[in-house]
């Protein structure tokens, strides 16, 4: 894990969710999935929105030409800890298919300009995955 997102989630954990910085003000979760290939868990400090109930995610990778590795992670086990605030739970991952992944996206964008960039950045189409909670 990079030493960024290292201080972003100490910082997150010792302050209830809230950080300064690059994610100053930003509506901010840890996603902690479960290595594809070591089975190990990855913490990942990661923007998210709410839609109708369920978290939204977007693996931008800040337009990076690749999917960030939490990404790979989900595919293979969606199954997820979701860190908001001080709340912890348990969610289940799926990747949005278009034209939902379009309009969650553009959602997204509103709430954050900066994820416009990241699309012109790279020619993937960047993957929206929701989070809904299990009980």
């Amino acid at each position: 894990m990079s030493d960024f997102n290292q201080q972003v989630i100490e910082e997150f954990r010792a302050n209830g969710g809230k950080v300064g910085g690059y994610f100053e003000g930003a509506d901010l979760l840890l996603l902690t999935t479960t290595g594809a290939r070591s089975g190990r868990q990855v913490t990942s400090p990661v923007m998210y929105l709410e839609d109708g109930g369920r978290l939204v995610v977007i693996a931008s990778k800040a337009g990076a030409d690749d999917n960030p590795a939490w990404f790979h992670n989900l595919r293979a086990n969606p199954e997820v800890k979701v860190e908001i605030g001080t709340e912890e739970f348990q969610a289940e991952a799926s990747v949005v298919d278009r034209p939902e992944r379009d309009r969650l996206y553009a959602r997204m964008v509103e709430k954050a300009p900066g994820f416009a960039d990241y699309e012109t950045k790279t020619t993937r189409v960047i993957p929206v995955i929701t989070l809904n909670r299990l009980s």
